[in-house]
C-alpha cells in the first residue's frame, strides 16, 4: 500500500468507537522503518527533574517516587503494570515497546507532574515538516498526578484510579490514538472500571494507523518539530 493509499485508508474509515489525533489537519504515528520493519518505540520512567517548555501539558516531570509512596504502590508493581499496558498495544501494531536504562535516550518518558493538574496526560511531538502522508511522531510524554489517588486493580473506588487502565489510555494518545465519539472503550476520556483490557474500537483505531494484521477482526457494537497534547483530565463518571 503506498503512503498517499495509506492515507486514505485513514480517512475512510469511519467509526464512533475510535478517533486518530488529528493535529493542524495532520495525523500522526511512529513510523516504520526502511523495509517495513517494526519500529523499535523505546520508553523509560525518569529519575529526575525534566522541562518540556513547548509541552502543553506535561511542561516539567519527575521521579514517581513520592506518587508511589503515596498510593503504598511498590516500584516493581508500577513497572510490571506499565510493561503490560505497553505490551497489551503490540499486537494491534507494528510497534515494539522496549525499556531502557536511565541515561539512555528514550521515544516515550513517563513520570509525575511537578505542578499537579488533572489525573494524567500524554503530550505528543511530531514533525510538522516531514513529507510523510502521515507525519512521523518524534517523542511522547505521560505524567501522572503525584496528590492523586492510585491503585492496581478495580475496587469500585472511582476516586483512586488504575495504573494499567491510565497507562492504556495514555499510551494509546501517545501511538496517536484520540478520545472516540462513542463509549465503552479505553480510549474513552471518562474513566472507568468495566474492563483492563483494549476494547474492540481501541483495536481497531490502533489497527487503522498501523496496519497491524490480526486473525480476528474486532468486532464493533454499535516550527519544524511540533508539540501537541493530548489529553484533558478524565472525569469519573458519575
Amino acid at each position: 500500500m503506498s503512503a498517499a493509499q495509506d492515507l486514505g485508508q485513514i480517512k475512510s474509515t469511519a467509526s464512533d468507537a475510535f478517533k486518530v489525533l488529528r493535529f493542524q489537519g495532520n495525523f500522526v504515528r511512529w513510523q516504520q522503518r526502511l523495509g517495513g520493519t517494526r519500529p523499535d518505540i523505546t520508553y523509560k520512567v525518569v529519575a529526575g527533574p525534566q522541562a518540556f517548555i513547548d509541552a502543553r501539558n506535561c511542561r516539567a516531570i519527575t521521579a514517581v517516587d513520592d506518587l508511589l509512596a503515596a498510593s503504598g504502590i511498590e516500584r516493581s508493581t508500577f513497572e510490571s503494570e506499565l510493561a503490560t499496558a505497553f505490551a497489551m498495544w503490540e499486537p494491534v501494531t507494528k510497534l515494539k515497546f522496549r525499556k531502557v536504562r536511565d541515561g539512555e535516550p528514550a521515544s516515550i518518558l513517563i513520570g509525575a507532574q511537578v505542578d499537579p493538574v488533572g489525573w494524567a496526560f500524554a503530550d505528543v511531538f511530531y514533525d510538522a515538516t516531514s513529507p510523510r502522508h502521515i507525519k512521523p511522531i518524534s517523542q511522547a510524554l505521560i505524567c501522572l498526578n503525584p496528590i492523586r489517588s492510585w491503585k492496581v486493580g478495580f475496587d469500585g473506588n472511582l476516586k483512586a484510579y488504575d495504573l494499567r487502565y491510565t497507562f492504556l489510555h495514555e499510551i494509546g494518545h501517545a501511538i496517536g490514538l484520540d478520545h472516540p465519539v462513542s463509549s465503552g472503550q479505553v480510549m474513552d476520556h471518562r474513566y472507568d472500571e468495566r474492563f483492563r483490557d483494549l476494547q474492540a474500537g481501541d483495536a481497531l483505531g490502533a489497527m487503522t494507523l498501523y496496519g497491524a494484521p490480526l486473525k480476528r477482526i474486532p468486532t464493533l457494537s454499535s516550527n519544524s518539530t511540533t508539540s501537541l497534547a493530548c489529553c484533558r483530565s478524565r472525569v469519573p463518571k458519575r
